[in-house]
Formats: structure tokens, sequence, C-alpha cells
């Protein structure tokens, strides 16, 4: 059985990003992505240099064209469903729905996926309801917007950061209070705030017109930003016993190294929460370095 010098575990941005580096090394290694990316179900991906507005799926077939062009490197279109270690000669086996194969070491990058409180969101989310300003912000500019948010927190920090794009803006916190301190600062900027509990949304194609509260107040909104929860989509850092903090973080030393010697992590699937491509990237291609010169290390 063919022994690879690296599995990587996702093909997002940190993953094909980490493929790459390692291909330019001249590493043995598999790719295993089944296009999931949490990113598939918007329209454009933006902030990423010389890809701003990019198609998610076309900046995925680029990466892995870009791959095709090192021979080191395999390309599996397959889910991993178990990892574990294999004692004798210290490796790993990672098995997918049909086949097992045998890896020196591992890159966890299979990213994280969201749920809503509010199910109804999914219809909307990623064409007029997404949950990150900084991705997008500019194409809602001067709309009128909605920030659905649960907690004091969330409320605080998008009704800063989306204030900054439009004035038209009115919180939805869906039968939650807020303090005093919140509903004075918020009154001070002119924005509304909502706390009953939200009925249903309105609008087609997934583009918003209503929100729609119990109470039977009807608010018209082009769209806005809301706060999905974010879960790890598998239990693979688990099967692994890689160590977790307290917040669920996956443990490293800020250069991809788990407590586990010999898997990695990057990405968002290391912290459980969101970051843009381009850190992303970043975090793969970094992480690829220190797997590629512990591989050096070891064989030197």
């Amino acid at each position: 059985m063919n022994i690879y010098d690296c599995i990587v575990i996702g093909g997002g941005a940190a993953g094909l990003s980490a493929a790459l580096t390692l291909g330019r090394a001249r590493r043995n290694i598999a790719v295993f992505d089944d296009a999931t990316n949490r990113n598939r179900v918007t329209e454009e991906s933006h902030g990423f240099l010389t890809r701003d507005g990019i198609k998610p799926s076309e900046f995925r077939s680029l990466g892995i064209k870009e791959l095709h062009a090192y021979p080191s490197v395999t390309i599996f279109n397959d889910s991993i469903i178990e990892v574990k270690p294999k004692n004798k000669h210290q490796l790993y086996e990672v098995f997918s729905n049909q086949k097992q194969y045998l890896t020196e070491s591992i890159l966890l990058a299979t990213g994280i996926q969201e749920n809503f409180s509010l199910p109804q969101v999914k219809e909307y989310y990623g064409k007029s309801l997404f949950s990150c300003p900084y991705c997008d912000g500019w194409e809602l500019r001067d709309l009128p917007l909605a920030v659905i948010a649960e907690t004091e927190g969330y409320v605080q920090h998008l009704s800063k950061l989306v204030f900054n794009w439009s004035k038209d803006l009115i919180i939805f916190t869906n039968g939650k209070e807020l303090s005093e301190d919140v509903k004075n600062d918020l009154k001070r900027n002119h924005i509304k705030a909502y706390t009953t509990k939200i009925k249903r949304l309105h609008g087609s194609d997934g583009m918003l017109k209503n929100i729609e509260l119990e109470d039977g107040t009807l608010v018209a909104r082009k769209g806005g930003f809301v706060v999905p929860n974010f879960y790890r989509p598998n239990q693979l850092a688990q099967q692994l016993q890689c160590a977790l903090d307290e917040n669920g973080a996956i443990v490293t030393d800020g250069m991809g190294h788990t407590s586990v010697q010999g898997v990695y992590v990057a990405g968002e699937t290391e912290k459980g929460s969101p970051s843009s491509l381009l850190i992303a990237a970043a975090d793969g291609a970094r992480t690829a370095a220190s797997i590629n010169f512990d591989l050096s290390s070891k064989r030197f």
C-alpha cells in the first residue's frame, strides 16, 4: 500500500493552500474533499487579493487545477469517516467509505458548518443574509438592513460593524431582552431594536423583503447579517485524541502542531470559528511549512 507523507483532509482554502506548499516541496500527499465547503451557498467570495468577487466553486476549481501541476499530489473526491494511529512505524490509518490509506502525517482542514436558531434563514443565507460584514458588507451598503442576533455581545459587535456600511439598520433579537445600556447605545445612533420573537421571513429566490414578528409587526428589510452557530462537521480531532481547550478549540503551538505527533490543523477547523479565505489560505501555507520541516528533520 502506498504510504503518503501527508493526507490533507479538506479541500477548502486552508487545505488547498497547504497542498500547494507540500506539492512544491515534493511531498507525496493526498487531498480528500467532498465539496461541502460552507461558502458554497454564496454567489461570491470577497477579500482575497486578486480574486475579489470570485465564485466559491471557481476558486476551488482553480486551486485544484494548480495542484495538477505537481505529480506527487493526488486529489480524491471522497469523505474521510475515520482516522486512527497505526502504532507500527508511527503511521496513521485513514478510512473513506470504501478504502483505507496509510500516511505519516495528517492535516485536519475540514472547516466548519453553520446552523441557525431560525431554520428559515437557510433560504436566504448566502444571497441576502450573511454572517460576515467584511465579506459582504460592501454589496449591502446603504440598504435597509437587519442584524439578527440573540445575545447582547453579538448585538453590540454586529451593530457597530454593520452601521459602518448602512445607517438604515434595525436589530432583531428573536425574543431576547436587551439591557438599558445597550438600548441607549442603539437609540443614540437612531437604531431601532425589536425584542419580539420572529415569526417568519418573507421574500423570494433568497432575497429578503420583510421580517414578520409574532405580534404581527412587519418590518421591511432587504438583507442583513445573522449569527449562526458554528460546529465542526466531524469528530476526526476527537478520534485522534487531539487536546481541546475549554472553548472547544484544538490546542496548537500557533504553527499548526496539535498535541498529537504527526497530526496538524489549519483554517477554521482549529478554533471552530469563521475566518476569511485569505486568512485560511495563509494558515494552510504556514502549517504546511511545519509539516514539511518536520518530515525533512525526520529524514535528514
